[in-house]
């Protein structure tokens, strides 16, 4: 049983069985909306990518930094997932993205990190390293597109708030 299903549990009416279930149903949801999202995807809709992210990262008990991998024309190459770390935080090393996104010939990037509190305000510490990414993969000609901060219910954009540098 994982987080999710004990959270439908503990509410009225939901006992193991119809937790399974409904669990059963959001990967269901989760993998449809991955087959969207396949190699050569143009990443031109936000909201789509708003939908993947939530579904993909919402249910994380703990801090995950991931990479969308775009080509020349914004085209899927991959999703990658470079980061754990603990409930309120995770490392992030400017030199392993760089390094993911060169050995995937990206052009472009757009990040991710779900925030377990289930809060998708950018913090501070989102924000410094938002910073220092976007800096380090312009040396290496990789643009930032966006960085997306996943909350329950929530994703927020960098990009919509004028927060990329």
């Amino acid at each position: 049983m994982d987080a999710g299903e004990r959270v439908l549990i503990g509410e009225h009416g939901i006992g193991p069985v119809k937790a399974t279930q409904l669990a059963a149903v959001m990967e269901l949801t989760r993998r449809c909306l991955m087959t969207r999202l396949q190699r050569g995807e143009t990443m031109s809709d936000p909201q789509v990518t708003r939908r993947f992210l939530l579904t993909q990262m919402r249910h994380y008990e703990r801090e995950v930094f991931a990479c969308l991998l775009l080509d020349n024309q914004h085209r899927l190459i991959a999703f990658e997932e470079l980061f754990l770390g603990t409930i309120d935080g995770a490392s992030v090393y400017p030199r392993e993205v760089v390094k993911c996104a060169l050995s995937a010939n990206a052009a472009a990037v757009i990040f991710a990190h779900n925030h377990p509190s289930g809060v998708a305000e950018p913090s501070q510490a989102d924000r410094r390293i938002t910073d220092r990414l976007v800096r380090a993969l312009s040396i290496v000609d990789i643009w930032v597109l966006d960085h997306f901060v996943v909350g329950d219910t929530e994703v927020v954009s960098f990009a919509e708030r004028g927060l990329l540098p």
